[in-house]
């Protein structure tokens, strides 16, 4: 959805809309929409800069970087920007670190749809992980931690290494 400049009303515009995003738009491309996702915005102009409020709702499934099983991500995030007109853009090398951040509209439109992808992705983890404490898989025998103490003995080690161990064992 595109959003005109000089034609939002003086009282401001409020948007409700579903958005369907493709997986390969989003950061983690191995991320799976679980619910559609819901996106509240009001949108105001104050002078020449444009305020965004908004609120992102949906449900995704992504893979635990630890263990490889599948887990369900609640998304349901708050943003507040802050739009100024392109002619600031230009004079960007003049302000002050703090204002190199900021976003602007060029053409006197901003685009919802980019802005809700964007903020979307924003609220993803880094490292996903199915609960804070996943010990992952066995490096022995590749059964997950959590569904089970698996038979393997820690101290077993890597039959590649053996050499490395007896050259290291003859240097002493």
């Amino acid at each position: 959805m595109i959003i005109d400049i000089d034609s939002l009303p003086e009282e401001g515009l409020e948007v409700t809309r579903e958005y369907d995003f493709f997986s390969m738009d989003l950061v983690d491309e191995n991320a799976v929409f679980l619910s559609p996702v819901t996106a509240d915005v009001i949108i105001k102009k104050v002078g020449e800069e444009v305020l965004i409020k908004g609120r992102i709702v949906t449900k995704m499934s992504f893979v635990c970087s630890r263990c490889l099983s599948p887990f369900e991500f609640p998304v349901d995030s708050k943003f507040d920007l802050i739009y100024f007109p392109e002619e600031m853009d230009l004079m960007k090398d003049q302000l002050e670190n703090d204002d190199i951040n900021q976003y602007y509209y060029y053409s006197r439109k901003i685009d919802l749809y980019e802005i809700v992808l964007e903020q979307l992705n924003l609220t993803f983890p880094t490292k996903p992980l199915c609960t804070p404490g996943c010990q992952g898989i066995c490096p022995v025998c590749g059964k997950v931690v959590k569904n089970g103490v698996c038979s393997c003995s820690e101290n077993e080690s890597d039959s590649r290494l053996n050499k490395l161990k007896n050259i290291l064992r003859d240097k002493r």
